[in-house]
């Protein structure tokens, strides 16, 4: 498989830092974001990655560059005008294999090891959940007996880390539009898997929750 990391949004809450500096290059721990992402994703084998960018994007690729440097071979999707994530993806395809690729959100932090993530043949999708922050205590989805669907319990949070099957984005069009309602019509058919992951994923979308994160990684 391939991997897309998002990484065009704004970043509005977390300014000022991002008035200067992309989301997904703010540092925790001494290394930038998506750096962790993208040793993470190599470490699984998925060497090659694509990489959309809107605000602030040269400075992603001048930090990146082609990705060498840790082993990955990376591909970049400017955007002049916001897509939303359903559009980013949909106009990264050309540059995915067809078939099952990981997308991952730039500006989380996750220790998941993506190489235990699969995508069951049938299914258009898999997303990685994790227990309700207090910041979304409602959660996105229920899981039960390893499917997704909009309605009943325990519901949980998406992470930002799942499997996509191009066949999700069959009979869309190009421009913005986005992700959950394609997402929310395949439940429907009982075509979206999930997991629960127990582990550490954290949200980066606030300068304090940066704070907290560079805090949990000085502790080790």
């Amino acid at each position: 498989m391939q991997a897309m990391i998002l990484a065009a949004g704004r970043g509005e809450r977390m300014r000022p830092l991002t008035d200067h500096t992309p989301k997904p290059l703010l540092p925790a721990g001494g290394k930038p974001l998506i750096v962790y992402h993208i040793e993470r994703l190599v470490a699984a084998g998925l060497r090659r990655i694509v990489i959309n960018h809107a605000h602030l994007g040269h400075r992603i690729e001048a930090a990146l560059d082609d990705g060498s440097r840790w082993g990955a071979k990376i591909r970049y999707l400017p955007e002049s005008e916001a897509l939303e994530t359903g559009g980013g993806i949909f106009r990264a395809l050309p540059l995915l294999d067809r078939g099952p690729f990981v997308v991952v959100n730039g500006d989380i932090w996750t220790d998941l090891e993506f190489i235990r993530l699969r995508l069951s043949e049938g299914l258009l999708a898999h997303l990685v959940l994790v227990d309700n922050p207090p910041h979304h205590p409602e959660g996105d989805f229920a899981l039960a007996n390893g499917r997704l669907s909009t309605q009943g319990t325990p519901r949980y949070t998406y992470s930002g880390v799942g499997i996509y099957h191009s066949d999700l984005f069959r009979g869309c069009s190009g421009g913005a539009f986005p992700l959950a309602p394609l997402l929310r019509a395949a439940m429907e058919r009982g075509l979206v898997s999930g997991e629960h992951y127990p582990g550490r994923c954290l949200d980066i979308g606030t300068p304090e929750r940066l704070q907290a994160l560079n805090r949990m990684l000085k502790r080790g």
